[in-house]
């Protein structure tokens, strides 16, 4: 798999380099050298797959992301995805997906998840998907907390993209590992991985570079962007969910 994925390692380094994106990478350490471990991501950018994995690489670590079934389905993405050893997700019936994550971790392997499972298009947290929890609880293995920000101001959903010489800067923070209880509940776990996540992005928000004028899109109600309100996004999320039934029901 490694002969697939260390090539688009590099050629996303590269992509990276001509964009000019200015990196800040924290807490590197975290990862694991070796083991299992459910990497939990917040989600505002199309490229977080991408700089989601790029802690792990000093390590000479992958991450195996969990992605929507009909990436695999792709004539270009699809043979990158199962070449990389990613796993798809059908939503309807995701016991495969589980399963398939469980050998992996046990394997010794890096899982990739997005508790939220949609981008954010308000930019905050949304309510975590108890997934990733369950998963580190059944195959005994921990949580690694990574938060990124800045990626949206790259290519995010509903706004102009950036994906040529920007500059934008982008911090990636890695949090210690979050040990979950064989037997805590997984609500309560859920809750601290999540407050662990926040805490990480305020820092992360309070360091950025401040912004103005049309780039106010890419900042939270909350701290005075312009960007959905968390209620404001939640009932456009909930709008796309509508329109994909009726495109297959109608």
């Amino acid at each position: 798999m490694e002969r697939v994925y260390r090539p688009v390692i590099h050629a996303a380094k590269t992509v990276f380099f001509l964009q000019g994106t200015k990196f800040t990478m924290l807490g590197t350490e975290n990862v694991p050298r070796e083991g299992g471990a459910v990497m939990a991501i917040n989600h505002t950018s199309y490229l977080d797959f991408m700089y989601a994995g790029l802690p792990a690489w000093p390590h000479r670590r992958y991450v195996r992301f969990m992605a929507k079934k009909s990436i695999f389905s792709h004539r270009v993405a699809g043979p990158l995805m199962r070449g990389m050893g990613h796993i798809p997700v059908d939503r309807h019936k995701g016991g495969e997906a589980f399963a398939t994550a469980i050998r992996m971790l046990r394997a010794g392997e890096i899982v990739g998840v997005f508790p939220e499972a949609t981008m954010s298009r308000s930019f905050e947290l949304k309510e975590f998907k108890p997934g990733a929890v369950k998963m580190a609880q059944v195959a005994g293995v921990p949580v690694l907390p990574v938060t990124i920000w800045g990626g949206q101001r790259v290519w995010s959903k509903d706004l102009p993209k950036h994906l040529g010489v920007a500059r934008i800067p982008v911090s990636i923070t890695v949090g210690e590992p979050i040990e979950i209880g064989r037997r805590e509940p997984v609500e309560e776990a859920n809750a601290r991985v999540k407050a662990a996540m926040q805490a990480q992005l305020d820092v992360q928000q309070a360091a950025y570079p401040a912004l103005s004028g049309d780039d106010l899109r890419y900042v939270p109600a909350r701290l005075g962007g312009t960007a959905p309100t968390l209620d404001a996004a939640h009932a456009a999320d909930l709008h796309d969910m509508t329109r994909t039934r009726d495109k297959f029901t109608g």
